[in-house]
């Protein structure tokens, strides 16, 4: 199944639906996929973000790999959905990096890796846009990665019943490819990284884990068109000013 949030022609409101093909089906509308304003595709509480889960994306950074899942946040109010703005804060390098978000479906605490995927809705695209000269003095990243618009997610959620992995991530900024690679070089695993979030907290549904990107990250200005493409999954589209 796809999950896609959209709002209402008729009432302007934010509705759940499911895709049919080129269709937007809910309870009380039917509509073609490319009329309808989609939203982001879930709410979440928190985002938690995994950083350097691909050993040639640390490395091109000049940094370590972690003995253990490195973990900062994201806000809610860093979220937007599909083809929504996003807005550069005062900063001179701005990064895109393309993820493959896992939503949450099930409150959950303490799961063990064995019986992590129970607990998963299933997965979106996301853009972790980050801001570089933040991340060398922001010691927490909360400057560097939360921002407003820090967050693009969509075009929508394919249950965990439909599609297995590992998935081939891509971005792409004004057509061109700027990363091409597999979750298939994750250093730590799907049910690694909810066993450990869980540990600690507790993620709630529509919760986002997002679950870290490969090598090619590169800078975005105003005038961009920025692309995260999943294999599977679909095509999530952004404008940067």
């Amino acid at each position: 199944m796809r999950l896609v949030r959209f709002l209402d022609p008729a009432s302007g409101l934010p509705m759940d639906g499911r895709l049919e093909g080129d269709v937007i089906v809910s309870e009380s509308v039917s509509i073609p996929v490319e009329q309808a304003r989609l939203l982001a595709p879930c709410e979440p509480t928190k985002i938690v973000c995994v950083g350097r889960n691909y050993a040639a994306h640390a490395a091109e950074l000049g940094n370590e790999v972690p003995q253990r899942p490195l973990l900062f946040f994201k806000p809610p109010s860093a979220v937007i959905g599909p083809n929504d703005e996003i807005v550069l804060p005062k900063s001179n390098l701005i990064h895109h990096e393309a993820e493959l978000a896992v939503v949450i479906g099930t409150r959950c605490r303490n799961v063990s890796a064995d019986e992590a995927m129970s607990v998963v809705l299933g997965y979106t695209c996301m853009n972790d846009v980050s801001d570089r000269e933040a991340q060398k003095w922001d010691k927490n990243w909360v400057r560097a990665k939360g921002f407003d618009t820090s967050a693009p997610l969509g075009p929508a959620i394919v249950t965990r019943d439909e599609i297995k992995g590992p998935f081939h991530v891509m971005s792409r900024v004004n057509g061109e490819i700027r990363q091409d690679g597999s979750t298939a070089d994750f250093i730590f695993t799907i049910p690694e990284l909810i066993e450990e979030i869980t540990h600690y907290m507790t993620l709630e549904p529509g919760d986002v884990i997002a679950t870290g990107t490969p090598a090619g990250v590169g800078p975005l200005v105003s005038g961009d068109a920025v692309e995260i493409e999943i294999e599977e999954i679909g095509i999530l589209r952004n404008r940067v000013r």
